[in-house]
């Protein structure tokens, strides 16, 4: 890890980017930005990873961002992936079961992680960047930006030593969490609400294991619901609400934790506990994402409950957004309104993430009995119902991120807004890839067939490279990549077009169907060599 000590080291010149906070949304920003070459310090109040796993489980689209960094393959090392989920009665019995269907990412549609781990192999790839500098111990205690200037003034403390330093950076991104000081110094509201209930969440080593015990189950007892999730490296989690009358402390000693668990036929012989700690659950949006030249990211612009583990993966998203634009405007490629576009495109997603969490709780916590009991038999009279279930969680869960608004060519087309998907293609050398690795985080014009398209004069001009889609079967050909896997052709003659212009981040910015012509690229528009989504391998 590339790290810089409070005194001395590190030019206190001006950086490109300045990351505040350290978890998986801001080093994840630090990997995509030090992919880019841009010159990023990162500031982080603690020495070390945090200790307790809160994030547990992540999704496909975002393994596909870790790719653009190099480190999905890695990660994955360290995640189960594909686990059925059950909802359970009170006497554990199954009213609804499913896994979640693929969406055409190129990775498994749900992985189950341990968050220490993960953020672990992260911070490694950081050590990759010379360009990267880490402050950790250090603490921003002022932003200052001024109308007319070109950058942000930050004061930095070590805490180590109580050293005081200033630096520049022309940009910032504040991801240090929902009770983020940099929100408060922007005088930014937090808008939203706390639930009364607050959950105790207990970590601990599988010794031994018991059946089904790789199975995600929500535990859907009106008396004490509860959450019993299997993670990766031998760890098992579990999550239950202080209910009115509980002592909090004494429901997070062992002898509570071993008596609520064993409820379920798991002994003290078959776990052993690691940690436990209490929650509150909140719903909460900043009223705004950006005050200037400084973002909010991650938990300091948005906090959501649990229930489909998208907390995190909301963060990681945010990072992938905003990183290739600021990575844009430095380099002069396109103007600084393009920046306005990160709130326009994320708020409304996570929004409908929150919405849909807050559903799939109230499935879970319901405490009427009588409503309970409609609700079991309703869900497992769909049981018998061939698919039924399964399609109900898959088109509740988790909605797909794609802008209605935005940064993106008008007119709009069925196409405008939406990530294309990532399947395995067959390259121009022959050899079997994912799709992203051939786009390789630039704009670039994907087309049906050789030729080019006549209908992309403009983006040609303008430096954009082109790759045609050649149906399987075809042989590699220089600028093309074959559909092998069948899913690319398909995908763009569902939605009626036969030419796109893919953003970095693999969003359809523009697209015309045949014979149509391309809308031209944006005003400003003055693209480089160099890949702006960071360095996939």
């Amino acid at each position: 890890m590339s790290e810089v000590s409070a005194r001395g080291g590190a030019d206190d010149g001006a950086y490109d980017v300045a990351v505040i906070g350290y978890g998986p949304t801001g080093v994840t920003a630090a990997n995509l930005l030090g992919g880019m070459g841009l010159r990023v310090v990162v500031v982080e109040r603690d020495a070390e990873i945090y200790s307790r796993a809160r994030a547990i489980s992540t999704d496909e689209e975002v393994i596909r961002i870790w790719q653009r960094i190099g480190l999905a393959e890695r990660l994955k090392l360290d995640m189960l992936a594909e686990r059925p989920l059950d909802f359970v009665d009170a006497q554990g019995r199954t009213f609804l079961s499913a896994c979640p269907a693929p969406r055409g990412h190129g990775h498994p549609p749900q992985m189950f992680l341990y968050q220490p781990a993960l953020e672990q192999v992260l911070r490694d790839g950081v050590g990759r960047y010379p360009n990267v500098e880490v402050l950790s111990r250090h603490e921003c205690l002022r932003l200052h930006q001024s109308a007319d200037a070109d950058g942000v003034e930050l004061t930095v403390a070590g805490t180590a030593d109580d050293s005081v330093r200033r630096l520049r950076a022309r940009y910032v991104i504040a991801a240090d969490g929902g009770s983020s000081l940099t929100r408060a110094q922007l005088n930014v509201g937090y808008e939203g609400r706390t639930y009364e209930d607050r959950w105790g969440v207990v970590d601990t080593e599988m010794l031994k294991p018991w059946p089904d015990h790789d199975r995600l189950r929500f535990r859907c007892d009106p008396a004490r619901p509860a959450v019993d999730c299997p993670t990766p490296l031998g760890h098992h989690r579990w999550e239950f609400p202080i209910l009115p009358g509980d002592d909090e402390k004494h429901l997070t000693t062992d002898d509570a934790i071993h008596a609520m668990v064993s409820r379920y036929g798991i002994g003290p012989d078959r776990i052993r506990i690691l940690r436990a700690t209490v929650y509150s659950h909140h719903v909460r949006f900043a009223a705004r994402f950006r005050v200037g030249r400084v973002f909010l990211a991650g938990d300091a612009a948005h906090a959501m409950p649990p229930w489909i583990g998208q907390g995190m993966a909301a963060g990681v998203r945010d990072a992938a957004n905003l990183c290739w634009k600021l990575a844009a405007v430095l380099r002069g490629e396109l103007p600084e309104t393009v920046l306005d576009s990160y709130e326009a495109e994320r708020k409304p997603h996570v929004k409908e993430v929150t919405r849909r969490a807050v559903l799939v709780g109230r499935i879970i916590t319901e405490r009427r009995h009588p409503v309970a009991r409609v609700r079991n038999t309703a869900l497992r009279a769909l049981r018998p119902v061939s698919g039924l279930t399964a399609r109900l969680v898959d088109a509740n869960w988790i909605p797909v991120a794609s802008y209605a608004g935005g940064f993106q060519a008008r007119p709009r087309t069925k196409a405008s807004g939406h990530q294309i998907p990532q399947p395995w293609v067959t390259g121009p050398d022959g050899e079997r890839v994912r799709l992203d690795d051939v786009l390789a985080g630039r704009w670039l014009l994907l087309h049906l067939g050789l030729p080019r398209p006549q209908q992309t004069q403009a983006w040609e001009r303008a430096g954009v490279p082109s790759l045609a889609v050649l149906p399987a079967g075809s042989r590699p050909a220089e600028n093309a990549v074959v559909d092998s896997d069948g899913v690319l052709l398909p995908w763009l003659a569902a939605r009626d077009v036969t030419t796109l212009a893919l953003r970095p981040d693999a969003y359809v910015y523009a697209a015309a169907g045949a014979g149509a012509q391309l809308p031209p690229p944006p005003a400003g528009f003055a693209p480089t060599s160099r890949p702006a989504a960071g360095s996939a391998r």
